[in-house]
């Protein structure tokens, strides 16, 4: 959606965004760096190499708050919310009736408390999927949105190392932990410290952290980062082009309201618990068909996300049809770009399952003219998160 520019919303990092040069664009009807002076080719390299601070506050943050709450969450999700252990993080997505994704999410069962799970809903969708949690579970526990939180993410292999010098403690976390923190904020002499909830995940393949802050704290905390030798601030298009490589899916692009998990290759975040024999099977929208696919390992109506590279050097975008080798119509690309860590165009689309196995020929129309494509393996870029 486009809005007027006098409408856009401003995170509470908006004017260090402008000091530091950055091109701003309207985003989810926010005013959001899209990439800073050194261009999002330096940005997506200096995060994979070193560390990179992103302003994610458009997105949505809220607590389920009451002894309730994980039994209620499991009547939207299809994942195990009950088995979560304290201070752990899980992917899951809202589904509506027919199996399809109204968004994506991540949420922490917090340490310090039962009953008490923290989520992060994409900023797009933030004000649909709080009406919806509130209408759906309202009457079971506490649904409290958090407005006046902003949301960073440091992300690269350095990002610890950044990170523990102001938070000494937080490399006691490993991949999909969190918790709450005390962040030193001192900048130019003086002590200040600073609450803030972090956990160990993010959305570019690389180990990193995502620091929940009051907003006004915000700006202190993202200098006293950038303030370190190994950060740089990265803008979305270094954000968009290291989650491809990630081969993670983008809510509206590569998974949406027509898309079930299982057609997304999502079936890995559906624990055994909630599936056919598990002892809380079910119970969540959608779930006789997302059973049955995960039973028989294909989607509704026969189509499975892939990964695909070009065999030329042309980039293929999101909405480039698909095709067999002699011009047989089977899908479509839903995000492309030429990949700056592989080197060469990338894609992630939707195909029969027959034409899903790495090192298939296809090819795709950019202008009318076919490109060369073969399907790969995902991730295009091996993760690298720390799990132990």
């Amino acid at each position: 959606m486009n809005y007027p520019l006098d409408e856009l919303l401003k995170t509470p990092l908006h004017d260090l965004h402008l000091s530091l040069g950055a091109r701003m664009v309207p985003f989810a009807g926010y005013s959001m760096p899209v990439q800073y002076p050194a261009g999002l080719m330096a940005e997506h390299h200096h995060t994979r190499k070193a560390a990179s601070l992103f302003d994610v506050s458009h997105m949505g943050q809220l607590r389920l708050v009451g002894p309730d709450a994980p039994a209620a969450l499991e009547t939207l999700l299809p994942v195990d919310v009950i088995g979560l252990a304290n201070g752990r993080q899980r992917y899951g997505m809202l589904l509506n009736d027919e199996g399809g994704i109204i968004d994506d999410l991540m949420f922490v069962n917090r340490a310090d408390s039962h009953g008490d799970l923290f989520l992060v809903v994409n900023g797009a969708c933030k004000v649909a999927d709080i009406a919806h949690i509130q209408s759906g579970i309202g009457q079971r526990c506490q649904v409290l949105p958090l407005p006046e939180l902003a949301l960073l993410a440091l992300q690269g292999p350095q990002a610890v190392t950044a990170l523990q010098r102001l938070c000494p403690n937080v490399g006691r976390l490993v991949f999909m932990t969190g918790g709450g923190f005390e962040i030193d904020c001192t900048l130019g002499g003086g002590s200040r410290q600073v609450p803030c909830f972090i956990t160990r995940s993010g959305y570019t393949g690389e180990d990193g952290f995502e620091i929940s802050v009051h907003q006004d704290d915000a700006a202190a905390f993202a200098r006293a980062l950038l303030a370190q030798p190994e950060v740089r601030p990265a803008g979305l298009g270094a954000r968009n082009s290291l989650r491809l490589e990630a081969g993670l899916c983008l809510y509206g692009n590569d998974i949406d309201t027509t898309t079930t998990p299982v057609e997304a290759g999502l079936g890995w975040a559906i624990q055994t618990v909630r599936r056919s024999g598990g002892a809380r099977a079910g119970g969540f929208p959608g779930a006789t068909k997302i059973i049955a696919q995960l039973s028989s390992g294909t989607g509704a109506g026969g189509r499975k996300l892939i990964g695909l590279q070009a065999l030329e050097r042309v980039p293929v975008r999101e909405h480039s049809v698909l095709q067999t080798t002699d011009g047989q119509a089977l899908g479509e690309v839903t995000s492309g770009l030429l990949s700056p860590s592989v080197d060469a165009p990338i894609a992630l689309g939707y195909v029969p399952p027959e034409f899903s196995a790495p090192g298939t020929r296809l090819q795709a129309l950019v202008r009318g003219k076919p490109v060369p494509m073969e399907v790969v393996a995902l991730p295009f870029v091996p993760h690298r998160y720390v799990r132990a």
